[in-house]
């Protein structure tokens, strides 16, 4: 059955103009940027094999061209169509957190930090620099290490703090594995990172882990 032939609150399209984007599944949303099916198959059934076939969604967005155009249904023009879909969403959310007003919506933080760090394959560790009114002076990816971890020195980022003349921080970083836990190792570079700021009186906000899901250290009480 074509999606013409739904009922009309079933469709992708008037499903999100009469209840909102929210209110879509992952596959909907897909199917909307597909906007056509293939042979045998809607656009929402394509959509939903894509996001089995790749893991979730989040996979199918992070695939490079060659892995992306694997799928059927898929080609370059839409690989270049997505990446202009994904980077924009990173730079609305970027925009949401450097308007000049202090850091109240934590939510857009995790938003932002969670686009800028949940596809990497390997561990990335990164800092927003926070002025005296909380306001962001500057995103930084500071350390990269492998799909396990990433060697992170207090001596550089007590180095980034001084140059950004920050007065707060948040870091981030990401677990490649999905699992969003904090290790003993996690726990103990933040112990070390804090104390050496506190030299320089630069507080630590807050340390977000980013996986499938994502921890905040301060909501832990580990800070």
């Amino acid at each position: 059955m074509a999606i013409t032939d739904w009922a009309i609150e079933d469709r992708p399209r008037e499903k999100l103009l009469h209840k909102g984007a929210e209110a879509l599944t992952d596959a909907e949303l897909l199917a909307i940027f597909l906007r056509t099916g293939i042979k045998g198959k809607t656009a929402v059934d394509l959509a939903r094999d894509l996001i089995a076939d790749n893991g979730g969604l989040s996979p199918l967005l992070a695939a490079n061209e060659e892995q992306f155009c694997q799928s059927k249904g898929l080609g370059q023009a839409k690989y270049v169509q997505m990446q202009a879909v994904v980077e924009m969403s990173r730079r609305y959310l970027e925009e949401k957190i450097q308007r000049g007003d202090a850091l109240e919506n934590v939510s857009d933080v995790k938003n932002y930090l969670k686009s800028r760090l949940q596809h990497y394959p390997f561990e990335v560790f990164s800092c927003l620099f926070l002025d005296n009114k909380h306001r962001v002076i500057e995103y930084e990816e500071l350390f990269r290490g492998t799909i396990d971890g990433a060697s992170v020195h207090p001596r550089e980022l007590v180095r980034r703090a001084l140059h950004h003349n920050a007065a707060a921080i948040i870091l981030a970083h990401n677990h490649p594995s999905g699992l969003a836990e904090p290790s003993q190792s996690d726990v103990q570079i933040t112990s070390r990172l804090k104390q050496a700021l506190e030299m320089i009186d630069v507080r630590v906000l807050d340390h977000f882990i980013i996986g499938d899901e994502m921890v905040s250290f301060a909501e832990r009480g580990l800070l």
